[in-house]
């Protein structure tokens, strides 16, 4: 027992008084020589880099709490020790155990994070005693499927390094090269973009290699000095002058949806490609020079260098969708991705996220028919452009544009498998159509009731490109219409003034240049477009609808979009609308008669609306005049006995004594 134990109370403060004038010196004692002793001892238990067999500590800042009240408030932790489970092995900034792991859903301003055990040291007579609690560390992998990469960078100022890094030739060694890369490459950001854009610039994929493992070489020299190289080498390269310029690189190996992949196959235990993580601020980052230099053709015969900067700390959330690593943790996710779940999942490519896309449904790379039929619907964060392929043929399928997306009917032809690709750009981009995804279609039974004419054109229907033309509100919104007797009309709104021409054509029903023209008739009144649509016979339509601004100098329309018009009915006969001459004007009206073909013998009473204009008549006989009534429009009676047309003419109020045909119509079927 110590000796201030065995004193009274009063001897205590007696002894108190007498020591208190030496206190002074005790603190300086304390400060200049005890403290700093343990200060070092405290350091030589910890280390700053992880490396093989080391114990490692770092500092947690912030836990989540669960009460909703207290999610804004950050509780400081002072000092967490983490043991590297498989320190020979990077992984995510530390490795934790699997089943530890939690997951926030990933959403805006959210973070992939993981559970780590916190030992307290209690210092209240239990100093041999630890006691675990839970917190989580946040990793910086924000994401809210519309960020590419695993950390923010602004590409813009990397103009100069790159243009540096990707023209600089070589003098001397790798080491020498490296140096020369990092003269204006600072942080081990700038260090790793600088080896990044001279590896993608200058490496060649070696095609002969790939084929022949004899004439490969993977060492990191060798690929230096042939500029050739397959993934192992590029990966490894990477990682050698990494090395050489003081950041933090590893070499991931694993399995990637590249050459010699086919939809829906299992994936092989063994490793098929290499790629690379790198540590950048507080975080292990994923890239694949080697994706990021170019392509090879699909027999691998040839390699063409294509840039790629979607390879470079590519997002771990979309790297996993072709790159899948033999050690789970380095996927970078938590939870991680099931091997079953990669094999499954739709091969979503660069162009995909290039074009501004974040979803696809079916999700699975494999799909089944339902009665000859597939859908699949595509989502994005802006107005997109998409064509497809069914096994090189652009017709089977029925493509719509949808506000920042799209949905594809597909009707394959045949039974058996089918490849299906999607290319897609940004509405506003001039560049061509990126390869963005592929299914592979099973078909069980084909659809025979759906056939799609060729003249089709791709999308469909009406969409925010009629929008942006002036075209709203359409009646008919779907791209397909079904009409039982054979007729429709189709109505939209205007907001600018147009000049339309519509027509009609068929695989199925031969149609003459004059049917393709007189099955259409398009009224504009007061800002609204109407097509009245009469099919001549049961089958299969396109209606094509092309515009100009009405006071364009041009004689070109430009195609706006066509609908697909389907009818069963073998009973519909529909004979051609009245011929319209270049007079009639596209705010006239004709209620009726609409049938241009009228039977002889027959009184025919005309109705139409012809606004600004002194007299409407018959066959250029003033005695056969159409009556101005109190709603506006022309109307009277017509006889067709003994005649072979009907002409319906015009008189202008400021050209008086000169008229102009504007409607023709037959009689008896005779021209």
């Amino acid at each position: 027992m110590a000796l201030h134990h065995r004193l009274s109370t009063w001897q205590r403060i007696f002894l108190g008084i007498l020591c208190f004038p030496l206190l002074p010196i005790y603190l300086c004692v304390y400060c200049l020589c005890i403290k700093p002793v343990e200060r070092k001892k405290t350091e030589d238990q910890t280390a700053d880099r992880p490396g093989p067999s080391t114990r490692f500590s770092t500092k947690v800042y912030t836990i989540d709490v669960n009460s909703e009240v207290q999610q804004s408030q950050q509780k400081t932790i002072s000092e967490v020790e983490i043991f590297d489970q498989t320190a020979d092995k990077p992984g995510p900034s530390t490795r934790f155990s699997t089943k530890d792991q939690i997951t926030d859903k990933p959403g805006p301003s959210t973070h992939f994070s993981t559970k780590v055990s916190i030992i307290d040291e209690n210092s209240k007579g239990q100093q041999n005693q630890k006691k675990t609690r839970s917190a989580v560390v946040k990793f910086k992998y924000p994401w809210d499927r519309s960020n590419l990469k695993s950390m923010e960078i602004d590409l813009n100022k990397f103009r100069e390094l790159d243009s540096y890094a990707s023209k600089l030739e070589p003098r001397g060694s790798l080491q020498q090269l490296t140096q020369q890369l990092l003269q204006n490459a600072y942080t081990d950001l700038e260090k790793t973009r600088a080896i990044w854009i001279w590896i993608c610039h200058h490496i060649e994929y070696d095609v002969i290699g790939y084929k022949d493992t004899s004439q490969r070489s993977c060492d990191p020299d060798d690929v230096f000095r042939t500029r050739k190289g397959v993934c192992a080498g590029y990966s490894q390269l990477f990682k050698e002058m990494c090395s050489i310029a003081g950041v933090k690189c590893e070499k991931i190996n694993g399995y990637a949806k590249g050459i010699g992949y086919k939809l829906g196959q299992k994936i092989p235990k063994e490793s098929n490609h290499a790629w690379n993580m790198v540590y950048l601020e507080d975080c292990w980052h994923l890239l694949d020079s080697t994706w990021g230099a170019g392509q090879v053709n699909n027999n691998a015969s040839s390699f063409t260098f294509e840039y790629n900067e979607y390879y470079f700390l590519t997002h771990p959330a979309l790297l996993i969708g072709d790159h899948y690593p033999d050690q789970a943790e380095w996927q970078l996710l938590e939870p991680t991705v099931s091997r079953k779940h990669f094999e499954d999942h739709v091969s979503l490519k660069s162009g995909f996220y290039k074009a501004g896309l974040v979803s696809c449904h079916p999700e699975t790379g494999v799909i089944e028919t339902v009665k000859g039929k597939v859908t699949i619907n595509i989502e994005g964060h802006q107005n997109t452009l998409f064509l497809f392929d069914l096994d090189g043929n652009k017709k089977n399928g029925v493509m719509k544009l949808l506000n920042c997306g799209m949905k594809l009917d597909v009707y394959p032809q045949e039974t058996g498998q089918h490849k299906l690709q999607l290319f897609a750009k940004q509405q506003d981009s001039e560049n061509t159509y990126h390869f963005a995804l592929e299914y592979r279609i099973d078909c069980n039974s084909v659809n025979t009731r759906m056939e799609i004419p060729q003249c089709l054109h791709n999308p469909v229907g009406p969409s925010w490109e009629t929008e942006a033309y002036g075209l709203v509100e359409p009646s008919h919104p779907d791209p397909i219409i079904n009409t039982e007797n054979g007729c429709c009309t189709i109505c939209f709104t205007l907001k600018q003034d147009l000049s339309f021409l519509c027509s009609l054509h068929s695989d199925e029903v031969q149609m003459t240049p004059e049917k393709t023209k007189r099955h259409v008739f398009v009224t504009q009144t007061k800002g609204k477009l109407e097509i009245k649509v009469r099919v001549p016979r049961s089958g299969t339509y396109v209606l094509q609808i092309f515009a100009k601004p009405r006071h364009s100098k041009s004689t070109s329309y430009d195609y706006l979009c066509n609908y697909l018009i389907i009818c069963t009915n073998p009973s519909v006969k529909w004979p051609v609308f009245p011929l319209q001459y270049n007079n009639w004007a596209e705010h006239y009206k004709l209620v009726e008669p609409l049938d241009g073909v009228l039977p002889n013998n027959t009184n025919v009473s005309f109705k139409l609306l012809i606004p600004d204009v002194a007299t409407v008549f018959i066959d250029g006989e003033k005695n056969i005049s159409l009556t101005l009534s109190e709603d506006g429009y022309w109307v009277g009676n017509c006889s067709t006995t003994n005649r072979e047309k009907l002409q319906v003419n015009i008189e202008y109020k400021n050209s008086p004594n000169t008229w102009y045909g504007i409607l023709k119509y037959d009689v008896t079927g005779k021209s």
